[in-house]
């Protein structure tokens, strides 16, 4: 359906069209932009691609509230991805609903931010919901980890594997391999997916009984448990200056408001790579740039959605891993530099026994003091 060639610029506007899907008629603005200029795809068929892989991405999706990364003008390299619309078509997350434009049957849900702060955000409960945002240029979807029934009570972990200057995709492919087994010991259950990127992510499904805070110590402690079983090779540490050629477990994105891009999101990449969901067997043979969108339609058309287990597993139960976060607190001590907790994002209110904000290298003697550190 997708041929890589180049398009000629569009002289003048291009009528919408309509698109049927399921019982919505989703209108398509500009169907012949180019989107992808190096590889020749146009918006239509970026909108295209998310209907042909839409038992995938609607699950991924379905059910949540979901913040948009709109690239309205498509990917150029001299786009910069940015937290307000601009000039040239700046890309942009969105977070809140739109308060115009938006078909009547498109459901949202009310999400709290870490500052307390309430809003409503698009909540996917039909393929049409997905198409819709399509059409305003989203490429990634960021769905949180939480359903519209429970939108405070965490039901998947989402744990992000990032190589650090030194290392690439190999190494995080071998750090998965181990966490998978730090998993299973937890009693839990990993899937993989590529990041679009070098990274490699870690899906679990879980149950939802635990808030954002519990969800977010699991992953340090399992991050932690990690980086005990292979400390040449991986780090929680949140600070650059100390995690080395590492792949850092960012825990942070465990936290409230911080979401990684789902399955079969597109990366703003020249060639349109987009994160691939897989099997553990295929984990090891592959790399991210083999997973754009002409070579996704061919995958999904032969194999399906590889995550399909993922969405009917049964879910686990984070006892284990939180067990593993107070077995460290004891250990470690806590509200502390050095202790069981990690240091929050910047935009965060102060969090309980959370250590100092100040990289290491930049504290006072009594900030050092204070953290024991001396």
């Amino acid at each position: 359906m997708f041929r890589s060639r180049r398009y000629a610029p569009a002289m003048a506007a291009n009528p919408a069209i309509e698109l049927t899907v399921g019982e919505r008629t989703v209108r398509l603005t500009s169907p012949d932009k180019l989107y992808f200029p190096e590889v020749g795809l146009t918006k239509r068929q970026v909108v295209e691609y998310v209907l042909a892989v839409g038992d995938g991405i609607f699950a991924a999706l379905r059910e949540r509230p979901v913040t948009m990364e709109r690239w309205p003008g498509g990917y150029r390299p001299d786009v910069t991805l940015s937290t307000r619309t601009g000039a040239n078509h700046d890309a942009f997350y969105q977070k809140r609903a739109p308060a115009k434009g938006m078909p009547d049957w498109v459901e949202t849900v009310t999400v709290t931010f870490p500052s307390g702060r309430t809003a409503s955000q698009v909540c996917v409960t039909e393929l049409a919901t997905i198409a819709w945002m399509a059409n305003l240029g989203t490429l990634r979807y960021h769905p949180w980890p939480v359903s519209r029934t429970s939108h405070d009570l965490v039901d998947q972990l989402r744990i992000d594997l990032d190589p650090q200057p030194g290392t690439d995709f190999s190494d995080a492919v071998r750090a998965a391999l181990e966490l998978r087994q730090v998993l299973e010991d937890a009693g839990l259950t990993g899937f993989c997916k590529t990041s679009g990127g070098r990274g490699v992510h870690v899906f679990v499904p879980v149950r939802p009984e635990h808030d954002f805070v519990q969800a977010r110590h699991a992953v340090i402690a399992l991050g932690r448990e990690l980086a005990r079983r292979m400390p040449d090779h991986v780090t929680i540490n949140w600070w650059k200056e100390e995690r080395g050629e590492r792949i850092f477990v960012d825990f942070n994105q465990m936290a409230r408001d911080r979401t990684i891009a789902s399955a079969y999101s597109i990366r703003p990449t020249p060639r349109a790579v987009v994160s691939a969901p897989l099997t553990w067997a295929e984990l090891p043979d592959v790399q991210p740039e083999d997973f754009t969108i002409p070579t996704m339609l061919t995958r999904f058309a032969a194999v399906g959605d590889a995550w399909a287990p993922f969405y009917v597993s049964e879910p686990g139960d984070l006892g284990a891993a939180l067990e593993m976060y107070e077995r460290d607190v004891r250990d470690l001590g806590t509200g502390r530099y050095g202790g069981a907790e990690m240091p929050y994002p910047p935009d965060y209110p102060k969090m309980p026994g959370e250590p100092a904000r100040v990289q290491p290298s930049r504290m006072t003697a009594e900030t050092r003091a204070n953290e024991q550190m001396d």
